[in-house]
């Protein structure tokens, strides 16, 4: 079933798909979003504390702090959290109406701790415990020291956003982490229903690093044949490779070991497409928020992703549809020469490597506006 034009962000909500907001906002926006559109929850990250800062939001509270003799880095983590707790009490109401289903808000760990999993255990215990709000999520990147820090956060009573994953082996571990985690908290008389977590599986960054390849093997290439075989994979491996991870996703949480923990309350790990919005112009302003509507997903959408969603994107359930197909399109891939394993690799990295940046430039950020 589909929507009529305006109605697609509440439809895709009855279609089982919660809507976050990627991105930072006033309070009364947000308010409005939540009661008009149905809006779920928000995520947040390096990048875009960056440009809240640059853009001159947080001055005042520099300028007290730096007065204070806080530290840099001490003033970016200082500003990030009481960020997440505002846009969290936003969300409280929210978080209370689903039962802890929904509502949540996340903070990152400092990207520079991605390859130190003791760091990053110790980062995101004391984000939780600074936030101090039931409906945070502390973003732990899938990077190989990420999944214990995953498994040992899920095991504190620490709800956890799991981010930069970018294929469905690395996925695979992500949910066997969250098996685990559960598991020990549980063994030391917690509850696993206490506990959430979503697992952020990146899409358009997919496309964008295989459509370069594809025009690269279309350019060099003087078959015809072979050049329309490149020419029909351009835009289709981040939906594809999407589709097969909501394949893993049910195929997993199907399994016994899930039932038993359901049994105590635990919630899914729901998938959620992370970097929805269309970075190449030759797509559809709405081609990714389209594709992927299912059951206990999440999608967090930027802005303008979310405007052109919300004024004539079509709501359906597209998730479900042509698996088949979607496999097929990672079989060409794979014999157009295409490793996806080696792209998504060198896509995690890029994506630490990303947030590390923005890190560095808050930082250098905060040294300008102390001046």
């Amino acid at each position: 079933m589909q929507t009529k034009t305006g109605d697609s962000l509440k439809q895709a909500l009855k279609l089982g798909q919660s809507i976050w907001y990627d991105g930072l906002i006033a309070k009364p926006e947000l308010e409005r979003m939540i009661r008009e559109d149905g809006l779920r929850g928000a995520t947040t990250n390096p990048v875009i504390l960056e440009k809240a800062i640059a853009g001159g939001s947080y001055d005042a509270d520099i300028a007290r702090m730096a007065s204070e003799g806080c530290l840099d880095d001490e003033i970016a983590k200082a500003l990030a959290i009481c960020t997440v707790q505002e846009v969290c009490d936003v969300f409280g109401p929210v978080f209370k109406q689903t039962a802890g289903q929904d509502g949540f808000v996340s903070i990152e760990v400092s990207p520079l701790l991605a390859y130190d999993t003791q760091a990053t255990i110790r980062e995101a215990k004391e984000l939780h415990q600074r936030v101090a709000r039931k409906n945070v999520m502390i973003k732990i990147p899938a990077t190989l020291a990420g999944l214990p820090a995953i498994e040992e956060a899920i095991a504190s009573g620490i709800s956890v956003n799991v981010t930069l994953i970018f294929s469905v082996d690395r996925y695979r571990q992500v949910m066997n982490a969250y098996f685990a985690g559960l598991e020990k908290l549980s063994a030391s008389g917690g509850k696993p229903g206490s506990v959430a977590s979503v697992a952020s599986f990146f899409v358009s960054r997919v496309d964008t690093a295989v459509d370069k390849i594809l025009e690269q093997k279309i350019a060099s290439s003087k078959d015809p044949a072979q050049q329309q075989l490149f020419r029909g994979l351009l835009g289709k491996a981040g939906i594809a490779n999407s589709k097969q991870a909501y394949a893993a996703f049910e195929e997993t949480f199907a399994q016994d070991r899930f039932r038993r923990l359901k049994a105590q309350g635990a919630q899914w790990q729901r998938p959620l497409w992370a970097s929805t919005g269309t970075k190449n112009p030759a797509y559809p302003d709405v081609f990714y928020a389209e594709a992927l509507i299912g059951p206990n997903t999440v999608d967090t959408m930027p802005p303008a992703t979310l405007d052109a969603f919300r004024d004539h994107g079509k709501a359906a359930l597209t998730l479900t549809e042509g698996l088949d197909a979607a496999q097929k399109t990672l079989e060409k891939l794979a014999f157009a020469g295409i490793a996806l394993s080696e792209v998504t690799q060198e896509l995690e990295k890029a994506g630490v490597d990303l947030f590390a940046e923005a890190y560095q430039k808050i930082i250098q950020r905060i040294k300008e506006k102390k001046k």
